[in-house]
Formats: C-alpha cells, sequence, structure tokens
C-alpha cells in the first residue's frame, strides 16, 4: 500500500522554507537548481548555466539537473534515484511534470522539500506560472486524498534563516499544563521576534522555553529540537527529533498533545496540526494518539477557557 505524501506549505500563500543563500538576488537570465542538504532539513540554490534558449529545452536541463547528484558532498539529488520522471507538458501557463508511483514512497521531510525544490527550480522560467504535480498521470493528493492542485512563486514566502531583518511585536496564546497535568491553561504572552521567523516557528519555540507564570507545565520535554515546521491548506506539520517522546509521565498524553495543537491553531492560518518524529508519522505521541492524524483544535481540557494568564517578554 503506498504511503500518502504530506504537502507543501501553501497558507494562501505556500511553504515557508529555510533556503541557504537565500539572500542574494537572482539577476536577469541567471538560473538556479534547487537542491537539497544531506540531513534533508532545507534547500540550497546552486547556480546553474542553461544551454538552451528555447523555454521548454530549459524545463528538460532543469529536471535533468534535478535527477543529477550535485558536486558539492554536503548535498543530495533533489529527485531521489529510484523516482522517475516520466514526462513534462506545457499547456495554458502550466508546466506539468509527472512521476512514477516511487514518488508516494519518500518520507514526509523529504518529500515537502522535494516538492518545494521542483516548484522553485521549475518556476524560473518566466513564461509558466505555474507548476503541475501528476503522478502516473493522476493528479498529486496529499495526506488527506485532496489534490494538491498547481503552485506558483507567489505560493512561496522565503524564511532568509540567520539573516537578521527588522523587529516585529505579536501577541501569542499558548497552552501549558496545569499543576495536576489534566488540563491546559492558556498564558498570553507579547514577543518580540525578527521578521525572519515564521509564526508557527515562533509559537514553537515559545513553547519549548515553557510557561513564564509560576503553577504552570512545560509539555514539550527539554532537549526538544524543532526539525522543521510547514503550514499547507491550513495544516501545520510539526516535524520534532525524537527528544520529544521522553515525556512527563504525570503529564496526561492528549495535555502534551494539545499544547501543541492549540497553540498553533491559535494562528489564524492553521486549522489542523501533524506531529511527526524525524519526519515518521508511524508511531504515537505516547499510548493512544497517532502522529498520522491531522488534529483540530479541542478546547474541552482547557482549564478556565475564557480566562488569560498574562505574560509579556
Amino acid at each position: 500500500m503506498r504511503k500518502k505524501i504530506m504537502a507543501v506549505t501553501l497558507l494562501l500563500a505556500l511553504l515557508l522554507l529555510m533556503v541557504a543563500g537565500c539572500g542574494r538576488e537572482k539577476k536577469e537570465g541567471e538560473y538556479f537548481v534547487y537542491y537539497l542538504n544531506a540531513d534533508v532539513t532545507k534547500l540550497v540554490p546552486e547556480k546553474v548555466e542553461l544551454t538552451q534558449k528555447e523555454e521548454k529545452s530549459r524545463i528538460e536541463e532543469l529536471l535533468e539537473a534535478l535527477q543529477t547528484q550535485p558536486e558539492d558532498a554536503s548535498l543530495r539529488r533533489t529527485i531521489p534515484s529510484n523516482v522517475k520522471v516520466l514526462g513534462f507538458s506545457v499547456m495554458s501557463y502550466q508546466i506539468t511534470v509527472d512521476f512514477s508511483r516511487e514518488y508516494y514512497e519518500m518520507e514526509a521531510t523529504e518529500e515537502i522539500l522535494t516538492r518545494a525544490a521542483i516548484a522553485k527550480t521549475l518556476l524560473q522560467v518566466t513564461d509558466y506560472p505555474y507548476v503541475m504535480f501528476t503522478v502516473e498521470s493522476e493528479p498529486l493528493v496529499n495526506s488527506n486524498g485532496t489534490n494538491v492542485g498547481a503552485m506558483s512563486l507567489d505560493s512561496f514566502v522565503e524564511n532568509p534563516g540567520e539573516q537578521i531583518n527588522s523587529s516585529q511585536k505579536t501577541t501569542l496564546t499558548l497552552y501549558f499544563s496545569n499543576k495536576e497535568g489534566n488540563r491546559l491553561i492558556p498564558e498570553t504572552r507579547e514577543v518580540h521576534y525578527s521578521s525572519n521567523i515564521s509564526l508557527e516557528k515562533l509559537v514553537m519555540e515559545q513553547l519549548m522555553e515553557g510557561p513564564k507564570k509560576s503553577g504552570l507545565q512545560a509539555t514539550i520535554p527539554t532537549g526538544t529540537k524543532l526539525i522543521t515546521i510547514t503550514v499547507v491548506d491550513s495544516v501545520c506539520y510539526v516535524n520534532l527529533d525524537e527528544m520529544f517522546l521522553n515525556q512527563n509521565k504525570e503529564i496526561n498524553e492528549q495535555v502534551v498533545l494539545f499544547s501543541i495543537v492549540d497553540s498553533l491553531t491559535e494562528l489564524p492560518s492553521i486549522e489542523k496540526v501533524q506531529i511527526s518524529i524525524n519526519g515518521d508519522t508511524s508511531g504515537k505521541c505516547r499510548y493512544t494518539y497517532d502522529f498520522a492524524t491531522m488534529y483540530q483544535a479541542d478546547l474541552s481540557i482547557v482549564e478556565n477557557g475564557e480566562e488569560r494568564i498574562e505574560s509579556t517578554e
């Protein structure tokens, strides 16, 4: 049974990705191929010289480069060797690329980055503003069985990573455990942050710092790392490392899970949340809640749901 993919970013504008070197501007006539780094955590653009002038031929060149191992040993080819490009077509200002069924065998994080890299590479051919993915002539679907649809360059918002831009301020509502570990309590927190960081990443970083007020407990284990976080079609995909599984057993599993879900769904761009461990969604949060499930907010376990504990940072 094939694995269904997790979709890439589209939050009315899609994907938030860290792209190394994305601070530089693309010059006229300059093209890049986006490769994956060895850890499969981000995209890295490499400049490429195209030999063809006709745009359909340029698409062919770029697809060939995406299937080739780059010279830089720290990078890996974008399209895995077991995934075949069955063909592509250009019609009505849209590039459609057809893949073999092995496309669905990619792990969630790998698929997210692969699709982003392919789209960002091919959409540099300016006469064609959209790219569509198909698998053996059938539209690519996400984990809900919904068609992913066409993507444009406007779908992407790049996160320059460590490059510092302007400082901004926002108010977040975060959910932490009560003393007994059986309920959630909301904490409203005013946060100053760099404009580089996405709000969903900011929420997770603040959750991992733990509560500011006494009487509340952190739900995410100390030392847990956020590997990637992306939003597509109002679903937030949170990829944590294995430290997340070292949970405080005195805090209910439901409280741990919905601390994350309820905090993220406070953002207007997010309706559901799916968690994975090192890109793997086959396990459980602890004993009951499957990672493969997309969870909506559950305020039934929130204590004093109408109240907010104020905390300023």
